[in-house]
Order: C-alpha cells, then sequence, then structure tokens
C-alpha cells in the first residue's frame, strides 16, 4: 500500500484544523495557567495594599519590575528582528523560524507593559502618561521615562501586533478553506479580511510586509534605546554610560535568540516539524547568537574600563562592589551565564545538539535576567552617602509576578501553537513550488 507523502504547508494546516491537543498541551498549558492566575492574584493585592508588598524600599526602589520590563521587551525585540532583517536580506531559513518569532515579540511585548503600570504606584491613573485633551490642563512630564516607556511600548506593540497580523492573511484564508465546522469558518474568514488570493492581493501583501519589515527593524534600535535612556539619564554611577543604547540593543536581539531556541527545539518535537525546522536552522541561528553574545561580552568588558579610565571615584568602588560586594554572585552568574557558557558554541557539535543548544539558551535567558537585576539594585543599593546604604531582598510577591509573567506568556504561546499556524504556510507553499 502506497503512502501518500503530506507536504509541510498541509501537515501545519492539520495542525490547527484537525489535531486535538495532547496530554502535553493540557499539561503545559494547565501548569502556564496555574502561573497567571497567581499573577492575576499578585496584581489584586498590589492594587489593594500598593507596591510595598514588593521588596523595594530607600534606596532601592527599583526591583524585579523594571527588571522584568526591561528583560520581557528586551525578549520581544529579538524576535522582531529575526524575522524582519531575514525577510529584508531574503535568508532562506527565515521561514522556518518567522512565524513563531513573530508570535513570541507580540506575547513578550504584552507582558512587558504589565510592570510599568503597575510599578506607577496608583496605576488605575495609568492614562496619566499619555497627551490626552482634558479641561484641567493635565500633561504628561516629559522629562520621566515613564512617559518614554509609554510611546515606546504602545509603538512597538502596534508594529509587531500589525507585522505579525498582516503576515498570517494568507494562512487565514487557508484555514477558512480548510475549516469544518461552521463557527471556525467564520472565525477564519472575518480574520482574513476576505482574502481571495488574487495577484493585486499578493501584489499589495508583499509590498506592504516590505515596508512593515523596513519599519519595524530601526523600530527595534531606537525602541530599546530608549528603554537604554531610562537609566543613561539618570546622575547615578553605574547608569549615567554613553554605551548603554548599543548594549542594550545587543543585549535584547541577544535574549531574543536564546527564546526562539527555548521555544522551538521543543515544539519541532511535540508538533512533528523535524522536516521543517531542521538542525541546520538552529545551528544558524546559534552561530547569530554567538556573534551577538561577543558584542555583549564587550559591553561587560567595556563597563569595567570605562569606570576605571573615568577615574570617578564612584564608578571605580561600583565596579569593585560588583566584582566583591554583597551581590558579586549576581555579578559572576551573569558572567558565566552569557560569556562564559557561550563559548561552547564554536563548536559545531554543540551547534548541533538540540540538549546542548537548550541547555545555553536557558542560561542565556537566565544571565540576561541576572544582568539586569545587577544593573538596576548594584548601581543604587549603595549610595554616596553611607547612611543612605541598603539592601535589597526581594519577596514573595517579587518571584510570583516573575513566574507569572513567565507563565502569561507561555499561556499566550501555547494558545497561538493551538488555534494559529506555527510556520507562515504561504511560504512554506512557495517554496515547494519553486524548482
Amino acid at each position: 500500500m502506497t503512502r501518500v507523502a503530506i507536504l509541510p504547508a498541509d501537515h501545519v494546516l492539520d495542525l490547527v484544523l484537525n489535531r486535538r491537543p495532547g496530554r502535553l498541551w493540557a499539561a503545559s498549558f494547565a501548569g502556564a495557567l496555574t502561573l497567571t492566575i497567581l499573577l492575576a492574584a499578585g496584581v489584586v493585592v498590589l492594587l489593594v495594599r500598593g507596591v510595598g508588598i514588593w521588596g523595594i524600599d530607600m534606596p532601592v526602589a527599583w526591583g524585579f519590575a523594571i527588571t522584568d520590563y526591561v528583560w520581557w521587551i528586551g525578549i520581544g525585540m529579538g524576535g522582531t528582528f529575526i524575522s524582519a532583517a531575514l525577510y529584508l536580506t531574503r535568508q532562506p531559513w527565515r521561514t522556518a523560524l518567522s512565524r513563531y518569532a513573530e508570535a513570541m515579540t507580540v506575547f513578550a511585548v504584552s507582558v512587558s507593559g504589565i510592570f510599568p503600570i503597575l510599578h506607577l504606584g496608583r496605576p488605575w491613573f495609568f492614562y496619566w502618561l499619555m497627551p490626552y485633551p482634558d479641561r484641567i490642563g493635565l500633561w504628561p512630564q516629559w522629562r520621566s521615562s515613564l512617559s518614554w516607556d509609554f510611546f515606546a511600548i504602545t509603538a512597538y506593540l502596534i508594529v509587531s501586533v500589525l507585522y505579525f497580523y498582516m503576515g498570517m492573511l494568507p494562512d487565514m484564508a487557508a484555514l477558512r478553506d480548510g475549516a469544518r465546522s461552521r463557527g471556525r469558518q467564520v472565525v477564519y474568514g472575518l480574520l482574513a479580511l476576505g482574502w481571495r488570493g488574487e495577484a493585486r492581493h499578493w501584489q499589495r501583501h508583499r509590498t506592504l510586509m516590505l515596508l512593515w519589515a523596513a519599519v519595524a527593524v530601526p523600530l527595534v534600535f531606537s525602541v530599546h534605546s530608549m528603554v537604554a535612556l531610562d537609566f543613561s539619564v539618570g546622575q547615578v554611577a553605574g547608569w549615567h554610560s554613553t554605551i548603554f543604547p548599543p548594549f542594550f540593543v545587543a543585549g535584547a536581539l541577544f535574549s531574543g535568540c536564546a527564546m526562539v531556541l527555548v521555544l522551538g527545539i521543543p515544539m519541532r518535537r511535540s508538533l512533528g516539524l523535524e522536516t521543517i525546522i531542521t538542525i541546520d536552522h538552529f545551528e544558524k541561528l546559534a552561530r547569530l547568537m554567538l556573534a551577538i553574545g561577543l558584542i555583549v561580552a564587550y559591553g561587560y568588558v567595556m563597563e569595567v574600563f570605562t569606570a576605571y579610565y573615568s577615574g570617578d571615584a564612584q564608578e571605580i568602588a561600583l565596579a569593585r562592589n560588583r566584582f566583591g560586594g554583597a551581590y558579586a554572585w549576581v555579578y559572576w552568574s551573569t558572567i558565566g551565564c552569557n560569556s562564559l557558557a557561550l563559548q561552547a558554541l564554536w563548536w559545531r557539535r554543540v551547534r548541533t545538539s538540540l540538549p546542548a543548544l537548550m541547555v545555553v539558551g536557558i542560561l542565556v535567558l537566565v544571565g540576561m535576567w541576572m544582568e539586569r537585576f545587577m544593573l538596576i539594585v548594584t548601581s543604587i543599593y549603595r549610595e554616596r552617602l553611607p547612611s543612605s546604604w541598603g539592601m535589597f531582598y526581594p519577596t514573595l510577591w517579587d518571584f510570583a509576578f516573575l513566574f507569572g509573567s513567565i507563565g502569561l506568556f507561555l499561556a499566550l504561546f501555547l494558545l497561538f501553537v493551538r488555534y494559529l499556524p506555527v510556520l507562515p504556510v504561504f511560504e512554506l507553499r512557495q517554496e515547494g513550488e519553486t524548482p
């Protein structure tokens, strides 16, 4: 009996239309939903009791919330860069990674936007950050980095959602045409926006995607440079540095590549995408992560060099404190996860080993979070006056918000895997038709 080979595009559509979620998906979603409920409970408690439930105090008035914010928005930046930059440069291996990298961007940026609002102290007045017309002359404080964050996150989220959604229009039409139930036909039909696959549709779609990619790539650099300016405009030792914008951008791309690996490796196995997402795709992504990671390591060296070269006693004291102070373990863990573990990617055997790539990816994500924590806390827990010194001790609610945000991100991603194509179906079909 002859078996008919299933085309890659048909397999991706079949995962959405015909395949029921297995036990692994159900267990993963249940765990993610539990963490999301923990985050919701934390938000309720924070609204009732205030930000005092966190470990923040004077002088450490910024803690886990801002660390989580910078970490999540950095992950989002990396996803868009991988998809849009590879699209502009016409890289053929982009197809296997672009769709779920774009989804990762949308979900990560959405999660990141929660933390600046919650950190306001009175989050129900978050709309004060935007220049809305009112009758009492209330306008944003333009010198506040919170206003900058509002505009940066809003602009980037709009561009990311549109870029993600516009790329799925042909696939929505394919789901509409392949759906059996009337409900799915209506839902996917509405999302397809009347797509019929006409020549003028394809022409305008290519033009629109090219324009959005051209907008998204420079936005990655501008938005995360703005996030870096949140720190570098402050007159605080360890923050007031001109290298922060490129350093933050490199860190964002670094953590984004790591998250694409961490999400893609188990997704590839559980959905049976081995023939589409190959080892070669992950090997190329590992090379890209190695190159960006070397830039991040250069940034660590330059931070120390700049401190000593400046001759500023406070900068030098801060550098020495990071080496051997109360939070030295955070600094050296950051170096170990982000710089030392990365050196394993010089060997092709490691770059082609999925378990090894998974370990390196997780270490990089942990290291980038610890780097943000180290940057924030170690710069402000020792002020110039010894009378102003104070330690930061995170509370259980700090960890609840951290792991709850991870749960929310994973819950959104798992829903995406269940109800939307994880790979661009129309691009897979085009590749199959290309001789």
